[in-house]
């Protein structure tokens, strides 16, 4: 188990997370412990409200627990200033979402550099990483084309490739089929597989249980509560 440990990416330590939208408070997540390590690709299923999107955002540093520990490869995050978030967030996550988040004036190959902007790195050397990414993804001929110029599918890529542009870690990808046809949604997840195979560490979120076979391991989350925590073949 030695070895493993040494692999150990993120820990979750009874990580509890509270909405206070009204009177009562809302107990998004309810004692969450766990662990992720380099190279899992791991499937978050639950139905709308279990708290699987919330569980993502703790994973990916996008928000901090009410209680509880977050751990990034031994060092306690849990209580770091948001300027030290954007940074981790920056160089060690990417995300990929349902709704694409792409910018409508800028064409492929600026929407994919923009991150590398905040990361203070130079326009060439941006403008050749995005163009390296978006060859990645079968982009190639399609790099000056603005998110309306292209399809679902296509967009869904453009993201994929700026999540790859800053070199991260991890990629969480919430949904990131939920607006495609089943076709191209198949290819997005063969896409995320592919890169799981090169070395990503790919944590999935989804309530598509036919997703699940992609990963190797699945986290059942009902109620704000990890219910099932199964590695498969």
């Amino acid at each position: 188990m030695e070895s493993k440990e040494k692999n150990l990416l993120i820990e979750l330590k009874n990580v509890w997370k509270t909405y206070h939208l009204g009177v009562v408070p809302l107990n998004a997540l309810k004692g969450v412990s766990m662990k992720a390590y380099k190279g899992d690709f791991i499937t978050i299923l639950g139905k709308s409200g279990s708290g699987k999107s919330t569980l993502m955002n703790m994973m990916g540093v996008l928000d901090t627990p009410t209680q509880g520990k977050i751990f990034l490869e031994g060092d306690d995050i849990s209580k770091f200033h948001e300027s030290d978030l954007a940074q981790i967030r920056g160089k060690r996550v990417g995300f990929i979402f349902q709704q694409f988040n792409l910018l409508p004036v800028l064409n492929a190959i600026e929407n994919v550099s923009l991150p590398l902007l905040f990361l203070g790195i130079s326009r060439e050397q941006r403008e050749k990483k995005a163009k390296e990414v978006l060859k990645l993804v079968g982009l190639e001929h399609r790099m000056n084309h603005k998110p309306t110029e292209l399809s679902g599918g296509e967009q869904q890529r453009v993201a994929i490739a700026r999540a790859l542009a800053s070199d991260t870690d991890i990629i969480l990808a919430d949904e990131p089929t939920g607006n495609l046809d089943s076709k191209t949604g198949t290819q997005i997840m063969e896409l995320l597989e592919k890169l799981h195979h090169e070395g990503k560490t790919i944590i999935l979120v989804t309530h598509d249980i036919n997703l699940v076979k992609y990963g190797h391991r699945t986290i059942l989350l009902k109620d704000g509560i990890i219910i099932k925590d199964n590695h498969h073949i």
